[in-house]
């Protein structure tokens, strides 16, 4: 019988020869992965001694613990929460990575992103593991069970499977990509289901492109978002694997509830506008919006590609007076890697405020908005009071666009930008 990649997985994970959409599954988790946050993990340690009777996790080399928000901690209760998981993690022998980045892209240069694991998180950005073949999804009810017992219930989802077609035109990121999915699909198409993307695009896409596209499935409903593994991906979790695994890819003749091919040829870069990650709009109609500050990081994007990119629109030029910019490369690994390549140098020149990685930015700890302001932002959501007051708005938009609003003051179109660097790049050689 044939099957899609999430059915596959979650066979094995169940102990069983098949399953199928619907069926109800007790299935053991390869990670089970969290970040330290209040009323999240400081809950399932004391949850599993006193009401579970659980002093020790039941196969500790399956956890991994982040500690990506509060950092640095600004309260003595938040260093308190940071010293309970660290504790925590030495007590059960689970590792726990601080200061590192975000949690999400940390996984997966650590090794987590195993082509055909089953991973389980609180939070739902851990689907962008799905760019490596990785099933995995954010359980904010079930995450206590496999805390407490080597399995978890949970119910066989559905797959959509969207093949994307065409070649980007220069100035479209993978941000552009998803958020015209958003568009065309709707943002509950795919509740409680998850999506295969497949494709010449996917073909195309970086690495980094995959795990931006895989990170936002829950704007559509879903459960999490998978590709299967090519060249690139078991190039990159060569060496890092943390457990042996036989990739999985759906068979030729999968059933899913439905399939659609999307061609993206003729998209131009997008904008989302407040107050919700569903309104995804054409940049053109609203370039010229006046913008006080921009955030380019989160665990969306905040990659190398998206600092090149930021930095081929800033090179020689500077930030508009009174213009806050917000770097914030995804880990620590990133910045390194960015800094040796000169993009660092490059953005601190043209006036960014460059920090090292930390989740603080996307959820409105640090450099908050008052009544009135407006961001142009990569980070994951637009709500009211995202990043500081209900009064403020967020436009999401790709690294170009924040980078570009940022030298105009305005919400700006990076495709003059990006080929005027061409040109100055070809008169120089």
């Amino acid at each position: 019988m044939p099957h899609t990649m999430t059915e596959k997985i979650l066979a094995r994970a169940a102990g069983r020869a098949s399953v199928k959409p619907g069926d109800e599954i007790l299935a053991r988790p390869d990670f089970v992965i969290a970040y330290d946050f209040p009323g999240y993990t400081d809950v399932f340690f004391r949850e599993s001694r006193e009401e579970f009777g659980v002093q020790r996790v039941p196969s500790p080399e399956r956890f991994v613990l982040f500690i990506d928000h509060m950092v640095p901690a600004a309260a003595p209760k938040e260093e308190e929460l940071h010293k309970q998981t660290r504790a925590w993690g030495r007590e059960q022998g689970v590792p726990v990575h601080e200061r590192e980045g975000i949690g999400h892209q940390v996984s997966a240069e650590r090794g987590y992103a195993v082509p055909g694991a089953f991973a389980v998180h609180f939070d739902g950005h851990v689907s962008q593991l799905g760019a490596f073949g990785t099933y995995a999804f954010g359980a904010r009810k079930g995450i206590i069970e496999p805390f407490v017992s080597e399995t978890m219930a949970l119910t066989v989802p559905p797959t959509v499977k969207v093949v994307l077609t065409g070649t980007l035109q220069p100035g479209v990121m993978a941000r552009d990509v998803f958020h015209h999915m958003v568009r065309v699909m709707g943002p509950s198409s795919c509740a409680f289901k998850v999506v295969e993307l497949s494709g010449p695009v996917i073909d195309a896409m970086s690495i980094e492109g995959r795990q931006t596209l895989c990170g936002q499935a829950m704007f559509l409903g879903a459960t999490t978002m998978l590709i299967a593994p090519d060249a690139k991906t078991l190039a990159y979790v060569k060496g890092r694997a943390k457990i042996a695994l036989d990739p999985v890819y759906p068979d030729p003749d999968a059933t899913y509830e439905r399939a659609l091919t999307i061609d993206v040829s003729a998209l131009e870069p997008i904008v989302v506008i407040p107050p919700s990650p569903a309104n995804t709009r054409d940049l053109k109609d609203h370039t010229g919006t006046e913008v006080h500050t921009g955030y380019l990081g989160s665990c969306a994007s905040g990659r190398l590609e998206d600092l090149r990119i930021a930095a081929q629109v800033l090179k020689g030029r500077k930030v508009a007076p009174g213009f806050q910019l917000h770097v914030v490369p995804t880990s620590q690994a990133i910045m390194a890697q960015a800094a040796r390549e000169g993009l660092i140098e490059t953005l601190v020149e043209a006036g960014a405020f460059l920090s090292s990685p930390s989740c603080d930015y996307c959820f409105g700890k640090i450099a908050t908005m008052s009544d009135g302001q407006r961001a142009v932002s990569t980070g994951t959501l637009n709500t009211p009071g995202r990043m500081g007051s209900v009064d403020s708005e967020i436009y999401i938009c790709n690294a170009a666009v924040v980078a570009a609003s940022a030298i105009e003051g305005r919400i700006a179109d990076p495709r003059p930008y990006l080929s005027n660097s061409a040109s100055r790049e070809g008169a120089a050689a």
